[in-house]
């Protein structure tokens, strides 16, 4: 008696571990991913990149420090942001509505 309910608490248990590992590929796994490409770009900025902030503000980074970053809006404005508010870095091709893709447009 005692190996049938050792099988019967594994059998009641395994749907509740393949829902575990279902959500962990579908949900965790992807937003880790994500989470070290936003890593890697912001820690790959330098002067002169183009920025979108999660704000909507698009602007030139002219000044980097550790934790903040100073950013050019227009001639004679500039705002300092931290940098956890850095939403996308744009291309330049992007940016004149240009996207570069592999495809051959005729």
């Amino acid at each position: 008696m005692g190996s049938q309910t050792g099988g019967s608490l594994f059998g009641s248990f395994l749907p509740l571990i393949l829902i575990f590992f279902v959500f962990y590929f579908i949900v965790i796994r992807p937003q880790q991913k994500k989470g070290k490409e936003r890593k890697q770009m912001i820690s790959a900025l330098k002067k002169g990149d183009q920025i979108i902030t999660s704000g909507g503000i698009y602007g030139m980074v002219v000044n980097l420090k550790p934790e903040t970053i100073e950013l050019k809006i227009d001639e004679n404005t500039r705002v300092q942001l931290g940098r956890s508010f850095i939403l996308q870095v744009i291309n330049k091709t992007e940016q004149q509505g240009e996207v570069v893709t592999g495809e051959i447009v005729k």
